[in-house]
């Protein structure tokens, strides 16, 4: 399955993997929405993925390298990860997984660390076939926008 860093093309592709996420659009503005991405796709912590298969993207994932207070190295984290249903169970998320712990091992990360709703329980199979182990909670607090 080849995997490779996101373009500037793929943003209309990859924002419409994303909004499979069930999460609200960060902006109502596609235009908007784009200029996220291309900010993220230059960002030198920021990597965005993509799986082809048959031509078209099935999957994207998103990956950003951030530094932790309690560790002398990076840690890995993976808050977007998504594949086209039609084409699951394919090996399409496995090969987003792997690319994304290659760039970390290759940035020396002491972790890779993945977001996943607790609604999206077909995936964590997946996951923690893969070794993630569920670990802790996350909290989120809505901030107002103006």
């Amino acid at each position: 399955m080849p995997v490779r860093r996101a373009t500037p093309d793929d943003a209309a592709d990859v924002l419409e993997l994303m909004a499979g996420l069930g999460r609200p659009a960060v902006a109502a503005d596609p235009a908007a929405q784009r200029t996220v991405f291309l900010a993220h796709l230059e960002h030198p912590d920021g990597l965005v993925l993509v799986a082809e298969e048959g031509g078209e993207l099935a999957g994207a994932a998103s990956l950003w390298v951030r530094p932790r207070l309690n560790w002398a190295t990076p840690e890995a984290w993976l808050p977007d990860l998504y594949v086209r249903p039609g084409r699951r169970r394919r090996g399409v998320a496995r090969a987003l997984l792997d690319a994304c712990l290659a760039e970390a091992r290759a940035r020396g990360c002491h972790a890779l660390r993945l977001e996943s709703g607790h609604d999206r329980t077909a995936s964590h199979p997946l996951y923690e076939a893969y070794g993630f182990v569920h670990h802790g909670r996350a909290y989120r607090l809505e901030l107002e926008r103006d």
